[in-house]
């Protein structure tokens, strides 16, 4: 790779950190904000579901990379997350709040699959691994830094004071694509064209096993991930600050699972590493709750569930790059989709999951796993 390169994909990394501060910062904090908007945390569990259905009209605008370009693309979707956290700054009552969930996941979910395309275009597939894991270090980052330092903010000058912070972040990082990305529009094409891979997309097995594999995986990560905040604060009466603590340890534990893909998934080959993480996350799971009878414990059980799952989705990632390469960005654009309508279906899942104790929510995870172990034999097989 390149110096130009390089920096290319440091910079993916620290706006992905942005981008992914705001969509996380909900979990952890999701007893403050709802206070702070005056509604109960069933109403607003209920508003994460919706943002994770939003995500999945991804392949519709972010589309838009396959037929004007790459930097089009993420231009778009840094333009939409701006707007959406400026909003809460201008008017910080709940249907805006909603309104910005909406927008600020939408665009995150636009800027991913161009930018991740990119990357395909540019990296070879025997090294991709490497890059698309440097890129995800802006999701651990996020818990690593990102929100212990919104948890700083909000202790301080209340709930809403993250938006103002991050529309600024916001803008800057729409600034910098324009200037550090090509204009030439990689892998653009004519619009009949881009419908023709979308069906294409739909009618091609290994493309829908790999996608199940992604819907099935986010699923069971999000019937814990909605729930660890409030488990840690029922159990143990945790409060803001240390649920920040606890974050940044889980941020840990994915940089470790993001390190460990990156150095493991090019050389034991990308299904390969899907494998292992999947079976390694289904154990992790299942120790959890037994774990969970301790803060230490718990804290242990968290950082050994979420260093599994993202060993497991930052080996997904390039794996999926190589799935369709003719219709690239259209497949990452799905999955992104999968990954939001696993969530979607998680955070349905999660709370009745919950009343029922953490044991339940674990059992939960393992068998959505075994779900992705089976989609995966089948793209495995497909692929021959």
């Amino acid at each position: 790779m390149n110096t130009s390169l390089r920096l290319q994909i440091i910079a993916f990394a620290a706006i992905r950190m942005v981008l992914n501060t705001m969509h996380r910062m909900v979990y952890p904090f999701l007893a403050v904000f709802s206070r702070g908007l005056g509604v109960d945390l069933s109403t607003l569990s209920l508003v994460l579901t919706g943002r994770s259905v939003v995500g999945m009209f991804g392949p519709f605008l972010a589309m838009v990379s396959d037929s004007r370009g790459r930097k089009a693309g993420m231009i778009l979707g840094l333009g939409m997350f701006t707007g959406g956290v400026a909003l809460v700054v201008i008017w910080p009552i709940y249907p805006v709040f909603v309104l910005s969930l909406m927008l600020t996941t939408l665009g995150k979910y636009i800027f991913d699959p161009p930018m991740q395309a990119y990357l395909g275009d540019q990296v070879p597939y025997e090294r991709r691994g490497l890059a698309l894991a440097i890129t995800e270090l802006g999701w651990s980052l996020a818990f690593i830094a990102g929100i212990p330092l919104m948890g700083f903010l909000i202790a301080r000058q209340g709930w809403m004071s993250p938006f103002g912070l991050l529309t600024i972040l916001g803008a800057g990082a729409v600034i910098l694509i324009a200037r550090i990305i090509p204009n030439a529009s990689d892998g653009a094409g004519d619009w009949p064209e881009v419908w023709r891979n979308f069906r294409g997309v739909l009618r091609y097995p290994p493309a829908l096993a790999g996608l199940s594999i992604g819907i099935a995986v986010s699923a069971a990560n999000e019937v814990i991930n909605l729930v660890f905040g409030v488990w840690l604060e029922d159990a143990f009466g945790l409060q803001i600050m240390a649920l920040g603590g606890a974050a940044a340890v889980i941020g840990l534990s994915e940089l470790g699972g993001e390190s460990l893909a990156g150095g493991l998934a090019d050389r034991l080959g990308k299904e390969r590493s899907v494998g292992i993480g999947l079976a390694a996350n289904s154990l992790a799971a299942l120790i959890l709750p037994l774990l969970g009878r301790s803060v230490p414990g718990a804290v242990v059980g968290l950082f050994l569930f979420y260093i599994t799952f993202e060993f497991t989705l930052v080996s997904i990632i390039p794996m999926m790059t190589e799935v369709m390469p003719s219709a690239r960005a259209t497949l990452m654009a799905f999955n992104v989709t999968g990954l939001s309508l696993g969530r979607a279906i998680g955070a349905l899942a999660a709370s009745p999951l919950y009343a029922w104790g953490m044991g339940a929510s674990a059992v939960a995870a393992v068998i959505l796993n075994i779900v992705a172990l089976l989609a995966l034999r089948w793209l495995c097989k497909g692929d021959k």
